[in-house]
């Protein structure tokens, strides 16, 4: 007998890595959401192999706050970001799922205007809202043109429509999307998987938003909608920006070949080389002999650096990918022959 899935209205989806100690704000701040009082709907945890007592926390919001909310707890032991959202939205039971941070702290009607945007726009695969720093440290000077690498987002009070084709998306923190859309259209093997190395690959949040564009829903900003980022001091020190910039110039070509034709392709190689070396020969040239005292200049010369170097990040990508492909499948074959062999034996003894 099948079980039969209730569905809900909407999912908060948190995905987190040795969140103990952020989550029960986050928790805290849902937990008192106004307007909502004839919404059906659930808050999903999925712990990341997180090493401390992350799923403790949890335990206790379930024993304690049964009666206000509907709180589940996933493990989700494949690392990554990109693998904790997938899981998210296997388990949610919304109509929406919102994807929160374990560091996003939302205004006290963010999950009303999230549902009420959904119920208002059908076309919408995804949308976001604003997005406000709540920073340990001051500012560099200039902090305003990075500070969308950060998940920053305060784009005015109007709403209106991302432009998915020079990949100018929000951030998948405090990210709404429609579950029918994503499971229609977001492929179950993505290419980024989150920050897991040194490199600081970025990509996973992007991916799977031109996925939902290409397959024609609109992604949108929606100014109605409040969160706060927390922003800790140590990612605003110059190594963490610099590999930061890197990790996300280097997904660039990739993401641009999604939602690219075949004869499309080579135009795009040609425009992500040439053109991001335009930008960083523009750049040393304006700041000649001030880049190391310029962070945030430092910050743009080497994401353009990275975004230049992109195709061929990604043409070592499919390399790997290739040889891990052919090593799974000389290991299948490796693993048929004992079991072919053990056949053969009994056709011939029987």
């Amino acid at each position: 007998m099948n079980k039969i899935i209730e569905k809900l209205d909407f999912t908060v989806a948190i995905p987190t890595y040795n969140g103990a100690k952020r989550l029960p704000q986050v928790l805290d701040l849902l937990l008192k959401q106004t307007g909502i009082e004839n919404l059906n709907w659930e808050i999903v945890v999925i712990d990341n192999n997180s090493h401390d007592n992350t799923n403790e926390v949890v335990k206790y919001y379930q024993k304690t706050y049964s009666q206000n909310i509907c709180l589940r707890y996933f493990s989700e032991k494949k690392q990554g970001i990109t693998f904790a959202r997938i899981r998210a939205v296997s388990e949610a039971r919304g109509e929406f799922i919102a994807f929160v941070d374990d560091d996003n702290l939302p205004a006290s009607d963010w999950v009303l205007q999230s549902y009420l945007f959904g119920k208002e726009h059908p076309e919408a695969g995804a949308w976001s809202g604003q997005i406000h720093g709540n920073f340990e440290v001051s500012l560099p000077e200039n902090f305003t043109r990075i500070q969308a690498f950060l998940a920053i987002r305060e784009h005015g009070l109007e709403p209106y429509l991302f432009d998915a084709d020079n990949l100018r998306l929000p951030p998948g923190a405090a990210l709404v999307v429609r579950k029918q859309a994503w499971c229609e259209s977001v492929p179950e093997e993505l290419v980024f998987k989150g920050r897991l190395s040194k490199l600081m690959i970025s990509g996973d949040d992007t991916e799977a938003l031109l996925y939902l564009h290409k397959a024609g829903w609109q992604i949108w900003y929606n100014p109605a909608m409040h969160i706060d980022h927390q922003i800790p001091y140590w990612r605003l020190e110059k190594d963490y920006l610099m590999a930061l910039a890197r990790g996300c110039g280097l997904c660039i070509f990739q993401l641009r070949l999604i939602n690219a034709k075949n004869w499309q392709k080579p135009i795009v190689l040609v425009q992500t080389i040439l053109g991001n070396l335009r930008r960083v020969l523009q750049h040393f040239i304006k700041y000649r002999g001030k880049l190391n005292s310029n962070l945030i200049a430092l910050f743009e010369i080497n994401f353009y650096w990275a975004s230049m170097m992109s195709p061929f990040s990604s043409l070592r990508w499919k390399l790997n990918r290739t040889l891990k492909n052919i090593t799974i499948q000389r290991k299948q074959r490796e693993n048929m022959i004992p079991g072919l062999n053990y056949q053969l034996d009994r056709t011939l003894n029987s």
